[in-house]
């Protein structure tokens, strides 16, 4: 997406063009405003389709840098990005000239219209599948969870209470953003509560999820803030704790109720009800995926994502290869508008796309050997494992019952060192792993130490909305489910 190499002018452009490659690596970057940039580009007067991704690009360009820190702020290769319009983690549009402004903002999903629409759920064909959910006792011990909400909210001032409830099917459910909001942010930054109130916070994570869906969260956190440290750029959003977190409903062992912790890459949405758990939508990503130096060295995400899909996809015999292998290329330039959006790549769930219609794509899992078929429970396992046992034991089981139902969907190689995407798509699940180009650095190529992952439950599954409509139905025939 965005060029390593800007020149500052059509004649150095030009010199730079007929330069031998190699020259062209070594040569410097040169630092310019985003607006000069932008303004004096041909870029922006091209197709509509393709504006809002070569403005970005254009953006990109502009803000990248070479200084003699190269080593401290370079990741394999590729430097930092300035001047993107984010403060105190969130996109700040009116700190661009007034004619980028709208082209900037086309880049971001309407998550806040999108919320007001009642939720169907995402579908294959804008009908939702009946009856694929129901409430059930999984064995699930709820107390502590409830125990850790209530000890966090009785912490909390009045003020910051009023902050941080809401009820229990709120749009607010639904606006959230794994990239920076260009709105108010709803519920409690992580980073403004007092050390005790933020343990506790992070406490009900840790009686919610399993010991690796904990460790997850809390990489993805670290990741972030590595990222700051690595670039030495926007201090004030790329931390530990610049999340949003809120309760919705009251704690609780038998009615519904549930939280949410959103910011950047790390996006998780856990509604309880009883002994049984829904923990979708949950976005994880980060950019680096390993923390190569500073104070969170060492720290990794996604190792088995990637290794699980990689040996799936290596099992595909040529003919089961054809079928699931959508393109060949990641690269953007080779795709269609549809799977190289700036901002998402190629998720097509994901913020705002709670009732997108996603039509099945590839191999049906229907036409997989007793081994691929394994192959593939395990590479779903690698995100139910998230989830405490109990409720992940019945994810995979509504999983397997979905199997023949389930399709596998690939973009990009399949080599050790290859950038790729995959989906995996069934009534009951929607999975997606995507590796992204540079957006804090400045790679333009989808590279596989920049991973964004998301996890669905289609036809109106998430946010465990059908479940809420059949508790309702049954134990409070006078309410109704909003949103």
């Amino acid at each position: 997406m965005f060029e390593r190499s800007p020149a500052p002018d059509e004649q150095g452009e030009a010199a730079l063009a007929e330069a031998p490659q190699a020259a062209q690596d070594e040569a410097p970057r040169i630092p310019s405003t985003a607006a000069q940039v932008i303004r004096n580009r041909s870029a922006l007067q091209g197709r509509a389709r393709n504006r809002p991704r070569r403005a970005l690009a254009e953006l990109r360009k502009a803000c990248s840098i070479m200084d003699d820190e190269y080593e401290k702020t370079h990741y394999r290769g590729f430097g930092p990005v300035l001047g993107l319009p984010i403060q105190d983690a969130r996109v700040d549009l009116s700190a661009l000239p007034p004619d980028l402004q709208a082209v900037v903002q086309e880049l971001f999903p309407p998550v806040l219209e999108k919320a007001k629409e009642p939720l169907v759920g995402i579908t294959t064909d804008g009908h939702v599948v009946p009856d694929l959910f129901a409430l059930q006792d999984t064995g699930w011990n709820p107390e502590p969870a409830r125990k850790a909400a209530t000890a966090f909210l009785d912490c909390l001032t009045p003020a910051q209470r009023e902050d941080v409830l809401f009820a229990v099917d709120a749009d607010e459910w639904r606006m959230w953003i794994n990239a920076f909001p260009n709105w108010d942010p709803h519920g409690l930054r992580l980073e403004d509560l007092e050390p005790a109130q933020r343990e506790r916070a992070l406490a009900i994570l840790e009686a919610s999820l399993s010991a690796t869906g904990f460790s997850d969260a809390r990489t993805a956190m670290k990741l972030n803030a590595a990222l700051g440290e690595l670039i030495d750029q926007y201090r004030d959003t790329l931390t530990e704790y610049c999340y949003s977190f809120a309760v919705f409903g009251t704690p609780s062992t038998t009615e519904p109720w549930g939280w949410q912790l959103w910011g950047h890459h790390l996006d998780v949405h856990c509604f309880i009800i009883g002994r049984q758990m829904v923990l979708t939508p949950t976005f994880i990503g980060a950019e680096p995926t390993e923390a190569d130096r500073g104070t969170h060295k060492g720290l990794r995400l996604f190792d088995e994502q990637r290794t699980a899909g990689l040996d799936l996809r290596r099992s595909l015999h040529p003919e089961q290869a054809r079928q699931a292998v959508l393109y060949t290329s990641i690269r953007p330039q080779d795709l269609p508008a549809a799977l190289a959006d700036p901002v998402n790549g190629r998720h097509l769930g994901g913020a705002a796309q709670d009732n997108r219609v996603i039509p099945y794509a590839g191999l049906p899992a229907s036409g997989l050997s007793h081994r691929q078929r394994e192959s593939l429970l395990h590479l779903v396992n690698t995100y139910a494992q998230r989830l405490p046992d109990r409720p992940a034991a019945a994810f995979m089981e509504s999983i397997e019952q979905h199997l023949y139902d389930t399709h596998i969907a690939w973009i990009g190689g399949s080599g050790d060192d290859d950038a790729f995407y995959y989906r995996i798509h069934s009534p009951v699940v929607l999975i997606e792993y995507d590796c992204h180009q540079g957006v804090f650095l400045d790679n333009d190529q989808p590279e596989p130490f920049h991973v964004h992952t998301i996890v669905s439950t289609p036809n109106g599954g998430d946010y465990g909305r059908d479940l809420l409509r059949r508790h309702l139905a049954h134990h409070h025939p006078q309410q109704r489910v909003g949103g």
